[in-house]
C-alpha cells in the first residue's frame, strides 16, 4: 500500500516533464500492461488516467487494459465502475499476459498506437525483457512514452531476490529484475530515457519476532512463499533474516525500515 502511494506522488512529477506542453485538442489513447502485485486492483492505472483527464482536460482519452488475471481485471471494473472521471472513458479489456497481447497483434497485422503506456511493476513476469521493451515502443506514436516502474537497483528488494535467487525465483518469477536490468537493456538498444527515483521503505521490525502473526505475513509476502518457515531451512531462514536487518534495511528509533525504492523510468519513442 505505502509503495502504491509513493509511486501515486512521483507520477505526476515524471509526467509533468513529458506531457506538460501535450496538444489539447487531439484524442489521446493509454494502455497499461498489468499483471503484477503492486498494481493489483488498479489504484495506479486509475492515477495515472485520472492525471491525463486533468493535465490535458479537453483530450478525449481511451484506454486499453491488458491483464492476465480475470480477478483482478474484475477488481479494476470494479474501481472503474465507482470512480466518475473514469466512466467518461472507453475502455477496451484484454484478458490476456502481455506477451500473449503480443502474440495477438502480431498475427492481426493491425497494429494500434498509443501516446503512453505504463508497465507498472509487471517486468518480472516476463520471459524476454528486451522484447517486451522493443514491443511495447514500437506501439509507441512519434511523440510517445513507455513508463515502466520498477524496483530499483540495489534496494533491498533487488538486494534479497538476487542473494538469494536460486530459492526464491522458482515460482511465478523466475528471473528477478530490477531498474539495471532495465537501464541496461534501454541502453542496449540505443534508447533514450529519463529515470526518476520514488524512495520508499517500509517497516520490517515484525519480522525478526518468529511469534509475531504480522511479521510470518511480511516474510511471506517479501519471498512470495506461502510460509516463509515452512519453505527453507533453518539456515536459509537465518541467513534471509540476517540479509534483511543488515544488509536491505536501516535502523531508525529501534524500527527496521527496508528499503523499497523504486524506479519510474521515461522512455522516449
Amino acid at each position: 500500500m505505502q509503495s502504491r502511494l509513493v509511486m501515486m506522488e512521483v507520477v505526476p512529477k515524471a509526467f509533468s516533464s513529458t506531457y506538460g506542453t501535450l496538444g489539447n485538442t487531439r484524442p489521446f489513447s493509454n494502455v497499461s500492461a498489468r499483471s503484477c502485485r503492486e498494481n493489483s486492483k488498479g489504484e495506479v492505472d486509475a492515477h495515472i488516467l485520472t492525471l491525463l483527464q486533468s493535465t490535458c482536460p479537453s483530450v478525449p482519452i481511451t484506454a486499453d487494459i491488458v491483464e492476465g488475471s480475470a480477478d483482478l481485471t474484475d477488481s479494476f471494473k470494479a474501481l472503474v465502475a465507482k470512480t466518475p472521471n473514469l466512466q467518461k472513458i472507453p475502455f477496451a479489456w484484454h484478458l490476456m499476459t502481455s506477451e500473449n497481447y503480443e502474440k495477438q497483434v502480431k498475427a492481426k497485422g493491425d497494429i494500434k498506437k498509443f501516446d503512453f503506456i505504463q508497465m507498472v511493476q509487471m517486468i518480472y513476469y516476463v520471459d524476454n525483457l528486451a522484447g517486451t521493451i522493443a514491443f511495447h515502443r514500437s506501439l509507441l506514436k512519434s511523440n510517445g512514452r513507455l513508463m515502466i516502474i520498477v524496483e530499483a537497483a540495489n534496494s533491498g528488494w533487488d538486494i534479497l531476490w538476487k542473494t538469494y535467487k536460486k530459492v526464491l525465483a522458482v515460482d511465478v518469477i523466475t528471473e528477478y529484475r530490477s531498474s539495471g536490468e532495465v537501464i541496461d537493456c534501454l541502453k542496449s538498444q540505443g534508447l533514450r530515457y529519463e529515470e526518476h527515483a520514488v524512495p520508499n521503505a517500509f517497516d520490517i521490525t515484525e519480522c525478526f519476532d518468529p511469534s509475531s502473526e504480522t511479521g510470518k505475513r511480511l516474510l511471506n509476502f517479501m519471498t512470495a512463499k506461502g510460509s516463509f518457515y515452512e519453505s527453507f531451512t533453518p539456515e536459509i531462514r537465518a541467513g534471509i533474516l540476517d540479509l534483511l536487518r543488515n544488509k536491505c534495511s536501516t535502523e531508525k528509533d529501534g524500527r527496521v525500515l527496508f528499503n523499497s525504492d523504486l524506479s519510474c523510468i521515461l522512455v522516449h519513442a
